[in-house]
């Protein structure tokens, strides 16, 4: 079995959960996933994981042999800003 690109763990995820937004990298043995779903709301992050892994189902354990995650809320997501913001300290 070929080894799945970016784009096929993108497709995977996207038809297994309603992302708000969805980014993956990786090199066909090694991922890494921004996902945004609103459904991660009230979750922990475990929860959150386990989602996204009940998602992925067997592809998982037959075909995505290591996938880092980053799971977001949207207002999570919003919160962020761009890159350049999140390296500025915030003042309360």
């Amino acid at each position: 079995m070929a080894e799945p690109t970016a784009d096929d763990v993108q497709r995977y995820l996207a038809q297994g959960l309603a992302c708000e937004h969805l980014q993956v990298e990786g090199d066909g043995r090694h991922f890494f996933a921004t996902i945004v779903a609103a459904e991660f709301d009230g979750l922990s992050r475990i929860q959150r994981h386990q989602r996204v892994y009940a998602a992925l189902g067997d592809r998982m354990r037959e075909q995505i042999h290591a996938l880092s995650m980053k799971t977001l809320t949207p207002a999570e997501f919003a919160l962020q800003g761009p890159v350049a913001r999140s390296a500025v300290a915030h003042h309360h």
